[in-house]
């Protein structure tokens, strides 16, 4: 294990259970000063004065604490987003800002293909019928409209980092025609099966369009009316990102009229869900175009390992005055 200076003292915003779980065996010189999952009482975790912070991605913490904590060395985000920490004080104060981009790129791809096949095999209709023993009815459904396979859609996929390339492996296993688009094209695209396209040529041609962008004001409602109006008819969307990235309202409107033909979603916006959401006020038949799941897609236990291994190792280094990785802040 590296060792860093005495008496550390690091703040970890986490589960407290998952971290009991999950966590290896923290250095015996650090101090752990846990507050669990909640909000963030700010003032008790500005007294800690603590070096480093380990925190949930949906807490916040803002420029107006980072600038009280003197002592602080890092902020790491447990998982992948970071939009909650003030990252612009951060900087100007020489506080590194890191994440865990990776660490569940295998199991949010699995949950990308999982929302797929539950769209396209009607999973939803298909369950309820069986509880209700109308399994013949879904079935005389499907043999006059047979249900659609995986390995004969076309699928893009807006963004390619970590998580879009495990999709795109993933896909090719089913047969699928795979195109991407990203702002920074990626190396030898033949390795994932894929190759580049426009974002308008994706939006076009795609039976479906998988999101793995991150949330950016650029990126913000980037499926809109007008990105919408630009698919095929009856496309399906798939969003295993952030729920900031949709435009909840016009994909409400798109299903209804059968612009799309259906909505995945491992996430909606804000979270948690409240029951004014638009997704939750759909009739019944709409909903049945629809697979939602509670923000689970990385929610697993190897990648709750992994993303202590990564932030701990990243706060040793930090902490020692030498540059960690994964670092989202510029610094």
């Amino acid at each position: 294990m590296l060792k860093v200076n005495a008496n550390m003292k690091i703040a970890f915003l986490v589960d407290q259970e998952n971290y009991r779980r999950y966590s290896p065996i923290m250095p015996i010189d650090w101090e752990i000063l846990q507050f669990g999952n909640g909000a963030v009482d700010e003032e008790a975790l500005i007294a800690t004065n603590a070096q480093a912070i380990l925190v949930d991605p949906m807490l916040s913490i803002p420029g107006a604490v980072l600038s009280r904590m003197p002592q602080l060395k890092i902020v790491h985000s447990f998982g992948v987003g970071y939009n909650q920490i003030d990252v612009a004080y951060a900087k100007s104060a020489g506080i590194y800002v890191c994440n865990n981009a990776g660490v569940n790129a295998v199991a949010v791809a699995e949950q990308a293909i999982l929302l797929m096949l539950a769209i396209l095999r009607k999973y939803h209709d298909g369950e309820a019928m069986v509880y209700t023993a109308r399994q013949g009815e879904f079935k005389g459904r499907c043999f006059q409209n047979g249900l659609i396979e995986l390995g004969e859609c076309s699928v893009g996929l807006l963004g390619m980092g970590a998580i879009g390339k495990e999709v795109a492996k993933r896909l090719h296993g089913f047969g699928c025609q795979v195109f991407y688009f990203d702002p920074y094209p990626i190396q030898n695209p033949e390795d994932y099966h894929t190759s580049l396209r426009t974002k308008e040529e994706i939006l076009s041609q795609c039976d479906i369009i998988s999101l793995h962008m991150p949330v950016l004001p650029d990126t913000i409602n980037m499926i809109c009316e007008e990105t919408i109006a630009q698919m095929k008819p009856g496309a399906v969307l798939i969003n295993t990102s952030r729920g900031e990235l949709v435009d909840q309202e016009a994909v409400c409107s798109a299903l209804k009229d059968g612009r799309l033909g259906g909505f995945g979603a491992d996430t909606l916006s804000p979270e948690p869900v409240q029951p004014d959401n638009p997704m939750l006020q759909l009739p019944e038949e709409i909903r049945s175009k629809m697979a939602l799941s509670p923000h689970i897609g990385g929610i697993t236990a190897s990648t709750f390992y992994r993303s202590y291994v990564r932030a701990i190792k990243n706060m040793e280094t930090a902490l020692r005055g030498e540059r960690p990785g994964n670092i989202v802040n510029g610094l």
